[in-house]
C-alpha cells in the first residue's frame, strides 16, 4: 500500500525530523487500528525513521503537547528503551507542559474534586436501559485525569469513569464513532462476563477491524451490543 495515501499536510521540523498531519481513520481502516492521536518509527515501524505523524483530528491545541511527548519517545527508543520505559517518561514531560497549561482550573474544584459534568461534552445514546454513552472533552481528560485517554473508554477499566458509562473522545471524527463505541460496548460486555481486560481488548479489535471492512458485519455486531445509531 502507498503510504502517501496518508499524508496530508507537512506542519513543521524538529532537527532532521519531519512532522506531518495524516488522515489517521484511514490508517486505522487499511493499515494499523492501534494507531491514534500520534506515532513515530519505532512504535510504529510503517512510520519513516525521521517522521512524526499526527492524526488530523487531534485537536489543534494539543499538538504541541504531542509533539514534545514524541521527541522524547523517539529519542530513547532510538537508544534501544523499551516502549513501556519511554512512554513512561514521555508521558511525564507531556504531563509537565499540560500543568502548565492549567486545563485542571476548568474542571476541578477548590476541595480538588473533578467536576465529571465538565467533562462531558454530549450525550448520545443509552443502550439497554444502562449503559450511558457520553462525548467527552478528550483534552481535558488528557490533561488531569489520564494522559493516555484515547479515542474511548468505559467504567469497567478506568475507575474515573462513572458507572454504567461510556466515554468517546470529541476530536474522533463523526465517521468513526461507530466504531469506536462497538469496541467500547463490545469489550464491555466481555469485561462483565468475565473476561481479563486483555482478552476483551483484543477481541473488540478484532470486532471493529472485522466491521470496519464488511458493512453487514458492522450491522450484526452493533445488533450484538444493542445498538443501530448514535442518535438520540
Amino acid at each position: 500500500m502507498d503510504k502517501k495515501n496518508f499524508y496530508l499536510k507537512r506542519i513543521g521540523k524538529k532537527g532532521k525530523i519531519k512532522i506531518w498531519l495524516v488522515d489517521g481513520s484511514k490508517i486505522r481502516q487499511d493499515l494499523d487500528r492501534e494507531f491514534t492521536n500520534f506515532g513515530q518509527h519505532f512504535r510504529f515501524p510503517f512510520i519513516p525513521k525521521y517522521e512524526f505523524w499526527l492524526d488530523k483530528e487531534a485537536v489543534f491545541n494539543e499538538r504541541r503537547f504531542f509533539i514534545d511527548h514524541l521527541l522524547v519517545e523517539w529519542q530513547l527508543m532510538k537508544n534501544s528503551y523499551s516502549y513501556d520505559k519511554a512512554l513512561r517518561l514521555a508521558n511525564k514531560k507531556e504531563l509537565s507542559e499540560r500543568k502548565k497549561a492549567e486545563d485542571f482550573k476548568k474542571i476541578i474544584d477548590k476541595k480538588g474534586i473533578v467536576s465529571v459534568n465538565k467533562v462531558h461534552c454530549r450525550f448520545l445514546k443509552k443502550i439497554n436501559n444502562k449503559i450511558s454513552i457520553w462525548l467527552v472533552r478528550g483534552r481535558l481528560v488528557r490533561s488531569v485525569l489520564d494522559i493516555n485517554f484515547t479515542e474511548g473508554g468505559h467504567d469497567l477499566v478506568y475507575n474515573y469513569i462513572p458507572k454504567n458509562e461510556v466515554w468517546l473522545d470529541n476530536d474522533i471524527s463523526a465517521k468513526e464513532r461507530i466504531y469506536i463505541i462497538l469496541h467500547e460496548l463490545y469489550e464491555r460486555s466481555l469485561m462483565e462476563q468475565g473476561f481479563t481486560y486483555s482478552e476483551s481488548h483484543k477481541k473488540a479489535s478484532r470486532i471493529e477491524w472485522q466491521s470496519r471492512h464488511n458493512k453487514e458485519k458492522l450491522r450484526k455486531n452493533l445488533a450484538q451490543v444493542g445498538l443501530t445509531t448514535l442518535a438520540g
